[in-house]
């Protein structure tokens, strides 16, 4: 995995940077690289990820496979590094909607020893196979929605159609703060990891690749004042998506906004410092993380380089059924091709 998580390339100077089973030479994306390369790979048909800021559906975007986001609080955190506690979740990479279903059937629900994973409705997965998507209300706001790379949106654009043509409505709608929120989430994130390793910085923080020292780095020169107005503006993109979903059941995005990226050959091994890459690539991810809205990423086809795209869809709290009956809709209409690399370890 990308080092303690705080990077979406999946770049690790430590213990060797995963390579993308449809291009090797490509990034996984991150922070659960692993798990997205295994599962896309076939070593396995589903895996655990962790994600503070995108980290499973950016993964499962970049291999080709679904990553699926609960709402917070859904599946318990035991186990789990305590990194960034208001923004993490656990959740499965999966080779197909179903193996995602399965596995989120697994994980979910209460759990004595995680607090914040009590307060939860009743799980269920009642209609999830539904591929009849009539009565289902798609959000898009398009200005948020067209920033990613041409093949992206026309890959997203496509899939908006097909969704159509099985029955969904497509409502455009307004998400008003999403950059105010990103720099929210930037703060929130780093604040709170660089909180957790407080106690390991003065003796390791040299040890760490380079885009980590600058992001802990950076982390340390945040105040009070800065986590407490990314808290207020937090709260303001928790009541922008309310009221988004008063009109639409779902809103639909991107999962990244540009495919997997080259691995540069100055990055390895130590690790490299590249911001502006790393904003396109969690652009739609990290609103619901900070809202604690469920979200998944499932493919919807592939670029002229081969590079797998995805789409994101968030949801209402604990309406993971939702989100796992578009990936199940997607999946009969889009051609899944295999990976350069790719393990066939169960029989036909």
């Amino acid at each position: 995995m990308h080092e303690i998580g705080i990077g979406v390339t999946g770049l690790n100077p430590h213990h060797g940077t995963p390579r993308n089973p449809y291009a090797p030479d490509h990034f996984t994306g991150g922070s659960s690289s692993g798990p997205g390369a295994a599962v896309a790979a076939g070593l396995c048909p589903a895996a655990i990820g962790a994600d503070g800021g995108g980290s499973i559906r950016i993964p499962a975007s970049f291999c080709g496979v679904v990553g699926l986001k609960p709402t917070f609080g859904r599946v318990s955190e035991l186990g789990a590094a305590p990194l960034c506690w208001s923004v993490a979740h656990l959740g499965p990479l999966a080779a197909t909607a179903t193996d995602a279903a399965l596995a989120y059937a697994v994980m979910a629900g209460p759990d004595p020893r995680d607090p914040n994973s009590l307060r939860q409705p009743t799980l269920t997965l009642a209609g999830w196979d539904q591929i009849d998507l009539s009565g289902l209300k798609l959000g898009v706001y398009w200005p948020w929605f067209r920033h990613a790379t041409a093949d992206i949106v026309s890959a997203c654009e496509a899939m908006l159609q097909k969704f159509e043509s099985m029955g969904a409505e497509l409502r455009e709608i307004v998400i008003p703060d999403l950059e105010a929120g990103r720099i929210a989430h930037t703060i929130t994130i780093v604040g709170e990891m660089s909180t957790s390793l407080e106690r390991y910085y003065a003796g390791h923080h040299r040890e760490y690749g380079a885009d980590v020292r600058m992001n802990l780095a950076l982390a340390r020169a945040f105040t009070a004042m800065d986590f407490v107005q990314s808290q207020q503006v937090r709260t303001r993109l928790i009541a922008n998506f309310v009221k988004a979903f008063e009109h639409v059941d779902v809103i639909l995005t991107p999962s990244t906004a540009l495919p997997a990226p080259l691995i540069p050959k100055a990055a390895l091994p130590d690790g490299e410092s590249d911001l502006s890459t790393l904003i396109e690539i969690m652009r739609f991810a990290t609103p619901a993380n900070l809202t604690g809205f469920p979200a998944i990423s499932f493919p919807v086809g592939y670029n002229e380089a081969n590079l797998p795209l995805g789409m994101q869809a968030i949801g209402r709290a604990w309406q993971e059924a939702t989100l796992l009956r578009l990936a199940l809709a997607a999946e009969r209409v889009v051609d899944r091709r295999s990976p350069e690399i790719h393990y066939r370890i169960l029989p036909e």
